[in-house]
């Protein structure tokens, strides 16, 4: 069952495997992904907030996975619109899943909260060999800028998300004195992108520890 559900997971919820022609038996081989992410709150005037906005770089081998069989006009960059197909795939399959993230506005976690992302597109570091995914969600309502709270996480944790190490989160437009601050739990049981042994599989996942290990971002305004 797990790898069952890790094929689905690659090959079908991001579907950048499967769009770049990379077989079922490669997908297995290879069953997590990490990302590295930073996040924009976005303001609006009256001080309350409209919407997330995400940047979600791949780890190298993955990126390396997704992009194979891309066609570029030069060799080892990829340029956004030569992008825009699988950007496209990333949103449509993300949407399954609420794109992995979550809002908790005034202490109670509101599922259905955001519509559609908009604005969104695929970049590529040469220098790193990594893509970043760039997308905003924007709140069906605007919600009130006092008491929010943001996690993100894939609840099957066959992708492991962490904060960029500097400036992850930025509050854009948002009243002074507003302050935010960041937390994910930590566990040197699991192996990081940069620490995998890449001929090792992790068995330790189960289906709903993603949560336990969610990114949370917390804003306090007056």
């Amino acid at each position: 069952m797990h790898h069952i559900r890790a094929r689905h997971w690659i090959g079908i919820l991001l579907s950048l495997l499967a769009y770049a022609g990379v077989t079922t038996g490669a997908a297995e081989a290879h069953p997590h992904v990490w990302v590295t992410m930073t996040t924009e709150l976005l303001y609006a005037p009256d001080g309350s907030v409209t919407g997330v906005r995400h940047a979600w770089t791949f780890d190298d081998m993955f990126s390396a996975y997704a992009t194979m069989g891309i066609p570029a006009a030069t060799k080892g960059h990829f340029t956004r619109e030569e992008l825009r197909p699988l950007a496209q795939v990333n949103v449509d399959s993300l949407k399954e899943y609420a794109y992995f993230t979550y809002a908790w506005i005034n202490g109670r976690r509101e599922k259905k909260a955001f519509n559609d992302p908009v604005d969104y597109w695929l970049d590529y570091d040469p220098g790193k060999t990594v893509l970043t995914l760039h997308f905003t969600l924007p709140f069906k309502a605007p919600v009130p800028g006092k008491q929010l709270r943001i996690e993100v996480y894939d609840p099957e944790f066959f992708i492991d998300f962490q904060f960029a190490d500097q400036n992850p989160v930025k509050l854009v437009g948002a009243p002074a004195l507003c302050a935010v601050w960041t937390d994910k739990p930590h566990d040197d049981n699991f192996l990081t992108a940069q620490s995998l042994n890449r001929s090792f599989i992790p068995s330790e996942a189960n289906v709903g520890m993603g949560m336990s290990f969610a990114n949370k971002i917390m804003v306090q305004c007056p």
